[in-house]
């Protein structure tokens, strides 16, 4: 079936590029040079998901998702994950009131428009269980009673995958809650020097201004879900999807979520870049950040040192693009 032409019109999308600019601009004044890592993380943010950094200490992953929360405004959450924390310590817990007798929820840092995970992996796999509901479904329950979080909600994870001392390895289907996987590296030459001033803002989360508000965001995301995309392309995201998993290097493939995750993220980056429609570029551009992390190699493929990423990269190049007359 053909999805239902686009509802939104050259002033939405005018408007939310014109955001999206405003939003990244605010947080390059403290993370230099990293646009792409930044564009991502907002796309994530209007998809409706969450995002994991991974990379090494010292390359900005910390001050990245506080840039992002101190731009967007709203309510910021943060969690030091370590291997003594408790799922109640993330997500809330229920407590006596001696005053009145009553039993109340008291809330967790969760409860915010932007919750900043720190470390996640530091943390044991129950209590990184205990986003697994509120990532998913944007609720936390607590003693038979649903909780909502707030709208929106971003969860921004960091982790350090060379420091492996006292981690625990994030499980698939936590790591298939996350939307994006990004990481920093290095900055080049010009912007490390930057860092380098001393009176430099490069760091300054302080001097990130908040730029938008949380109710705008969310009119924004609601909004470029109705955004068109073309029957070839779903087909070209779903040709994908399939070449990972009769990919032999893989144990699991692409699911259909990750491949709707993906759908989702080409709709708002088409708008960032102007365009009321998605173009294969928009796919071939995001198809590793969003589906990587979602494959599981083989042994074999982990030993001869094959990478998610290389198997993404792989399928998009074996699969034919599709033309305006397809």
């Amino acid at each position: 079936m053909t999805t239902a032409p686009t509802a939104l019109s050259t002033g939405d999308i005018v408007g939310f590029r014109t955001l999206h600019a405003r939003l990244g601009d605010a947080i390059e004044i403290a993370v230099r040079g990293k646009r792409s890592a930044v564009d991502l993380v907002l796309v994530a943010l209007f998809a409706g998901g969450h995002v994991l950094i991974e990379d090494v200490p010292g390359t900005g992953k910390t001050t990245l998702a506080r840039s992002v929360a101190a731009a967007l405004g709203g309510v910021t959450r943060r969690i030091q994950f370590t291997p003594d924390l408790l799922p109640s310590d993330v997500t809330g817990t229920s407590v006596y009131d001696p005053r009145t007798g009553d039993v109340r929820f008291r809330p967790g840092p969760v409860f915010g428009n932007v919750v900043l995970a720190d470390e996640i992996n530091r943390a044991a796999a129950k209590t990184q269980s205990a986003l697994l509901e509120v990532m998913e479904e944007r609720t936390v329950t607590a003693d038979g009673t649903v909780h909502l979080v707030p709208d929106p909600f971003l969860v921004v994870a960091t982790q350090n995958p060379i420091d492996l001392d006292g981690t625990y390895r994030l499980p698939e289907a936590q790591l298939d809650r996350f939307l994006i996987r990004t990481a920093l590296g290095y900055p080049d030459v010009e912007h490390e020097l930057e860092v380098l001033q001393p009176s430099g803002s490069a760091g300054a989360v302080v001097d990130v201004p908040t730029v938008s508000r949380p109710d705008e965001v969310v009119t924004y995301t609601r909004m470029l879900r109705q955004l068109f995309v073309a029957e070839p392309l779903l087909r070209y995201v779903r040709s994908i999807g399939m070449a990972t998993r009769t990919d032999t290097r893989l144990r699991l493939g692409a699911s259909s979520r990750g491949l709707r995750a993906l759908v989702r993220c080409i709709q708002v980056y088409a708008a960032a870049q102007g365009r009321n429609y998605v173009v294969p570029s928009d796919v071939q551009r995001l198809a590793a950040p969003v589906l990587a992390h979602r494959l599981v190699l083989t042994r074999d493929a982990i030993l001869a040192g094959t990478t998610a990423n290389q198997v993404v990269t792989d399928a998009v190049a074996k699969v034919d693009v599709p033309s305006p007359t397809n």
